[in-house]
């Protein structure tokens, strides 16, 4: 297989459809998604949206990523682990790898590295804003 660059919506679609093939059927991560994701169809639509804006810096996206996340996160109990965000990059990094080469590529790494280090920190956060609001007299 000829490798290109993220280069087209396309590109994007067949990067967030791939990985989220394999993220559904991960015995970790899959789970918190397929309980939570009840159409997949509308979710891949947005994320597509989200990558694009990401990495073309066009505005197709409108949503608040942390806010899901933190609502997952409230839904699991606060299960979610730092390990988890790890199994989520290593798809990640395990389908860009398999599809593309190219500066766009290795973009989409770096920001979903920050991404999820980001978005662990922020729920990690709420949830001890959480616990101190409800220690309080």
């Amino acid at each position: 297989m000829i490798k290109h660059d993220i280069r087209s919506r396309q590109d994007v679609e067949l990067m967030v459809n791939t990985f989220y093939d394999k993220v559904r059927q991960h015995h970790s991560i899959g789970p918190f998604f397929n309980e939570i994701i009840t159409d997949w169809s509308e979710h891949l639509s947005k994320l597509a949206d989200f990558w694009e804006t990401n990495l073309f810096f066009v505005k197709a996206y409108k949503g608040n990523p942390l806010r899901a996340h933190l609502s997952v996160d409230q839904h699991f109990n606060n299960e979610i682990e730092q390990a988890h965000f790890g199994h989520w990059l290593q798809l990640w990094f395990e389908t860009l790898d398999d599809l593309f080469e190219g500066k766009n590529k290795e973009l989409a790494k770096e920001r979903a590295r920050s991404m999820a280090h980001i978005m662990f920190l922020r729920i990690f956060q709420a949830r001890d804003h959480k616990e101190h609001l409800q220690i309080k007299p």
